[in-house]
C-alpha cells in the first residue's frame, strides 16, 4: 500500500496545486460573489452526482474487491454496476434538466446560472459511468493508470476552461460558471472515454455468471439512498446559508461571505489532507480483502496505525494553518478575511482529517449504512441549526454548527469502527 499512497499523495498534490492556482485565478476574476454562485452550481451538481450515482461507486470498489478475493467473476460485477449506473443516471439527469430553470430564479438568485445546470444535467451519466470505471480500478490496484488519467483531466478541464473564459465569458458570472461547467464536462467525458477502453481491454467479452444484482443493490441501494438524502441535505444547506444569511442585521453581501468560506478558505484548509485521501482510497479496497479472507489481525493493526499516521498529520497541518493563516488568505486571495477564518477553522482541521481516514474503513468493513446513518443525522442537524442560529448569529452561528455536527459525526463514526475492528480476537 506504501507506493501508492505515496503515488497518489505526489499526484494529488499536483492536481490540488492547480486547482487552487485556478481558483485563486477564478476569483480575482469574477469575485467573492461570482465564486460563491459557482459554489452553489457545484453544490447542486454534486447533488445530481450522488443521486445518479446511488451509491455505485463504492459497491463497485467493495464488489470487485471482494470478487478478487474469492476469485469470482468480476466482468459479472462491472456489468451490472453499469447498468444499474444507467438507469440511476438518467433518471437524475432528466430531473436536474426540469429543475434548472426554477433553481436558478428560486434559491440562486441568478437566470445566467441555468445553462451551467442544464450542461451538467447532459454530462451527468458520463460521471456516474466514470465512477464505476474508478471504483474497478482502484480495487485492483491499477494507481498509475488512475493517476495519469487524472491529470489528463486535470489538464484538459484547466485549459478548456481558461479559454472560454478569456475568449467568451468576460467578467458575467453566469458566462463564468458556464465555462467553468463546460471544461470539466468536456475533461471528464475524455477521462471516461480511456478508462472505458482500457476497461474493454481487460475485461473478457462476455460474464462466466448473471451479474449479482442482489449483492448490487444490497450495497448500493442503502448507501445510495442514506448518501442522496445527505447530499440534498448538504445542498439544502448551501442554498440556505446567502439566503438566511442575509436576514442577518450585519451581513452586507451574503453571497460574497458564502464565497469566501466555501470557495476560498475550505479549499485552502482542506489541501494538505490530499495525503490522507490517497491513503484512504487504498484503504477501502484493502479493508475490504481483508475482512472477506478473515484477517483481522491485520484489520486491527491498519486500523491503528491509520488514527495514528492520520492524527499526526492533522495536527502538524492544524499548527501550520493557526500560525499562518492570515499570511496564507493575504498571499492567495488578498482577502483579510480569508486569513481570519483560516485560523479560526483551523482547531478542526485533526477531525476533518482523520475522519476521512475513518470513513474508508468502514467503508471497507462494510459498515457503510451505519457511517451513512451517521451522515445524515448531522446533516440533518446542520440544516435545523442553519436555519435558526444564521438569522441571529450570522457566521458566529455557521461557526457552532460546523463545530457541533462534525464532532457528533466523528465520534460516532469512530465508535462504530472500533467496535467492528475489535469484535473478534485473534
Amino acid at each position: 500500500m506504501i507506493p501508492g499512497t505515496i503515488l497518489l499523495t505526489g499526484a494529488n498534490l499536483l492536481l490540488r496545486i492547480s486547482g487552487m492556482a485556478f481558483q485563486v485565478y477564478l476569483s480575482g476574476r469574477i469575485g467573492a460573489g461570482g465564486v460563491g454562485l459557482l459554489q452553489l452550481a457545484l453544490s447542486v451538481r454534486g447533488l445530481a452526482f450522488t443521486v445518479g450515482s446511488a451509491g455505485v461507486r463504492t459497491c463497485a470498489m467493495y464488489l470487485t474487491a471482494g470478487a478478487l478475493g474469492r476469485e469470482r467473476d468480476t466482468k459479472a460485477v462491472m456489468d451490472g454496476c453499469f447498468r444499474y449506473s444507467a438507469l440511476c443516471s438518467g433518471l437524475a439527469m432528466a430531473a436536474l434538466w426540469c429543475a434548472a430553470p426554477s433553481l436558478a430564479r428560486e434559491w440562486m438568485g441568478s437566470r445566467g446560472i441555468i445553462p451551467c445546470l442544464r450542461l451538467y444535467a447532459v454530462f451527468l451519466p458520463v460521471s456516474c459511468l466514470g465512477g464505476v470505471l474508478t471504483g474497478y480500478f482502484t480495487a485492483n490496484g491499477r494507481i498509475r493508470t488512475l493517476v495519469a488519467v487524472e491529470f489528463l483531466e486535470q489538464g484538459l478541464a484547466v485549459a478548456g476552461t481558461f479559454l472560454l473564459l478569456e475568449r467568451w465569458a468576460g467578467e458575467n458570472a453566469g458566462r463564468a460558471c458556464t465555462a467553468v461547467a463546460a471544461g470539466s464536462c468536456i475533461a471528464g467525458g475524455a477521462a471516461f472515454l480511456v478508462l472505458w477502453v482500457l476497461c474493454r481491454r481487460e475485461l473478457p467479452e462476455r460474464a462466466e455468471k448473471r451479474p449479482p444484482y442482489g449483492d448490487i443493490l444490497k450495497t448500493a441501494l442503502p448507501l445510495g439512498a442514506a448518501d442522496g438524502l445527505r447530499a440534498g441535505l448538504n445542498t439544502l444547506e448551501n442554498l440556505l446559508i446567502p439566503k438566511r444569511l442575509a436576514l442577518y442585521a450585519e451581513t452586507v453581501d451574503a453571497l460574497a461571505d458564502y464565497g469566501v468560506l466555501h470557495g476560498m478558505v475550505f479549499p485552502a484548509m482542506m489541501f494538505p489532507a490530499a495525503a490522507l485521501f490517497s491513503l484512504a482510497e487504498l484503504l477501502v479496497p484493502e479493508f475490504s480483502r481483508c475482512a472477506a479472507g478473515n484477517r483481522w489481525p491485520r484489520v486491527r493493526y491498519l486500523t491503528r496505525r491509520g488514527l495514528r499516521t492520520s492524527l499526526a498529520f492533522s495536527l502538524l497541518a492544524a499548527g501550520i494553518l493557526l500560525a499562518l493563516g492570515p499570511v496564507l488568505g493575504d498571499l492567495l486571495y488578498h482577502t483579510p478575511a480569508a486569513g481570519r477564518y483560516l485560523r479560526l477553522y483551523a482547531p478542526f482541521v485533526p477531525i476533518l482529517y482523520t475522519d476521512a481516514i475513518v470513513d474508508a474503513m468502514c467503508k471497507g468493513l462494510g459498515q457503510q449504512s451505519a457511517n451513512a446513518r451517521y451522515n445524515l443525522l448531522t446533516s440533518f442537524l446542520d440544516v435545523v441549526f442553519l436555519w435558526t442560529l444564521l438569522p441571529r448569529w450570522g457566521l458566529g452561528g455557521y461557526y457552532v454548527s460546523f463545530a457541533v455536527t462534525h464532532l457528533l459525526n466523528f465520534g460516532l463514526s469512530l465508535r462504530r469502527l472500533l467496535v467492528t475492528a475489535y469484535r473478534r480476537q485473534s
